[in-house]
């Protein structure tokens, strides 16, 4: 997890708004130094509100990170804070992670067959402000599997689906649910990482 010194400055020190372990490791495989701290916001109440106001899962996926970010950016200011949040949209429906195995195999007949894509949101914060924002946004079509190899996907994850907002792993066994994807991997699993680290080089937080 630690980088050759000369790749990475000492300050600001990076931390990561996340519980997420894909996030981490997306963010420890590219060799940066990182602190993680998982941020209390009301992810629902949030998501309600904008749906109340009828705003884009967009803008809805920037509110919740800007929430995480600002969350820990507010203990730590003189960090750089990274926060990130990703929504998943299926013909204008916006998907939560299922809450149990029969919730994730009903959202997965749901996606099937389909398009979607995985409104992904990112904001970092420093000095007690947003210095950076940026969002993405991958579609990915699943195929048109049986029903008989859901079931055998659902046993063999487990409980593990449930961590996703698409009941899907990429970068397990998820990858043999679908026809095409379509952008950066790392952006699917949740933390676009190519213009991360043009924004960290921009900052002054990786050489150039």
């Amino acid at each position: 997890m630690t980088p050759p010194p000369m790749l990475q400055q000492p300050a600001p020190a990076l931390i990561l708004a996340t519980a997420s372990s894909a996030r981490r490791a997306v963010l420890a495989a590219a060799g940066l130094q990182f602190t993680a701290e998982a941020a209390a916001v009301d992810e629902a109440e949030i998501k309600e509100s904008a749906r109340a106001e009828g705003l884009p899962a967009a803008e809805a996926a920037m509110l919740l990170a800007e929430a995480k970010a600002r969350r820990i950016a507010r203990r730590h200011p003189e960090a750089l804070v990274i926060g990130a949040d990703q929504m998943l949209v299926c013909e204008a429906r916006w998907y939560d992670k299922p809450p149990d195995l029969a919730a994730a195999r009903l959202q997965l007949l749901a996606l099937r067959g389909k398009p979607h894509e995985l409104v992904t949101a990112m904001v970092c914060w420093r000095h007690g402000q947003r210095v950076w924002q940026h969002l993405a946004r991958p579609r990915l079509v699943m195929r048109d599997f049986s029903e008989a190899f859901l079931d055998a996907y659902l046993a063999a994850e487990g409980e593990a689906v449930l961590g996703s907002v698409g009941a899907y792993r990429l970068e397990g066994l998820g990858v043999q649910l679908f026809a095409a994807v379509e952008g950066e991997h790392s952006a699917i699993l949740g933390l676009p990482l190519v213009p991360l680290l043009g924004f960290l080089r921009g900052h002054g937080v990786l050489l150039a």
